[in-house]
């Protein structure tokens, strides 16, 4: 109890860091973070065939439905032929793996830079207090643009199999006798995998930012002052 009062007491709101890279970067990081994973998480799209008959009038089109978290094999459609015949198929590939950590990188990227700008915003003080805070910010910062790195690649791979496997051309070929119609719009997955490259510039560039809060990047006298708890000299 008597730290959560400790907290409020030290609570002290200060929009001055928004006006500096460190804490205006955080915020773009915080709306690209946003915009990476709800591009990709809330997606769902479409591939189209029809099967042929004669008359035309009476050709019979086939919808494929897929979406987040891209496990194509648990979407089935079903074919109908000029016969009347039914026979149902399936999407192939299962892409959730690149997906879901691209997703996850997102979320946690969001939550991480909440919780830096209430301490930017709110804890200022206590932030530059020590060396410590602005060292565990940059540690934290450079894990994430290598994971922004990592799963910006591997989703971009993810993406393009996830394009060949909804192709209608390519779905067509395994009905034999359907025809392709329209394909997928994939406009906003495009969009998630620029986000994902930004975000890794945001978050590298960000280093640098932090790094000049360090001791690291101070005079030893200076850094010597803030490992003992004072404020640094002018």
């Amino acid at each position: 109890m008597a730290s959560v009062q400790g907290l409020a007491s030290g609570f002290s709101l200060d929009l001055g860091p928004l006006k500096e890279p460190l804490g205006f970067i955080r915020v773009l990081e915080w709306v690209f973070a946003i915009f990476a994973f709800a591009t990709t998480g809330g997606y769902s799209g479409k591939t189209n065939i029809k099967v042929p008959c004669e008359p035309p009038s009476s050709s019979h089109d086939v919808t494929a439905v897929f979406g987040y978290p891209f496990r194509l094999g648990a979407h089935p459609f079903e074919i109908t032929y000029c016969n009347d015949s039914r026979s149902t198929m399936h999407l192939q590939g299962d892409f959730s793996s690149s997906a879901e950590f691209y997703v996850c990188i997102g979320v946690f990227g969001f939550l991480y830079c909440t919780a830096t700008l209430i301490l930017y915003l709110g804890y200022q003080s206590v932030y530059r207090q020590t060396s410590r805070g602005p060292i565990i910010d940059l540690v934290v910062t450079a894990l994430f643009a290598f994971l922004w790195l990592v799963s910006s690649s591997a989703w971009a791979k993810g993406l393009t199999d996830v394009k060949w496997a909804t192709n209608p051309e390519h779905v067509a070929k395994k009905c034999q006798i359907c025809e392709a119609v329209e394909f997928p719009s994939m406009g906003r997955l495009n969009a998630s995998v620029i986000f994902g490259f930004l975000n890794l510039i945001l978050w590298a560039g960000n280093c640098w930012f932090i790094y000049k809060e360090t001791p690291f990047h101070k005079d030893p006298s200076q850094a010597a002052t803030m490992e003992e708890g004072g404020a640094p000299g002018p």
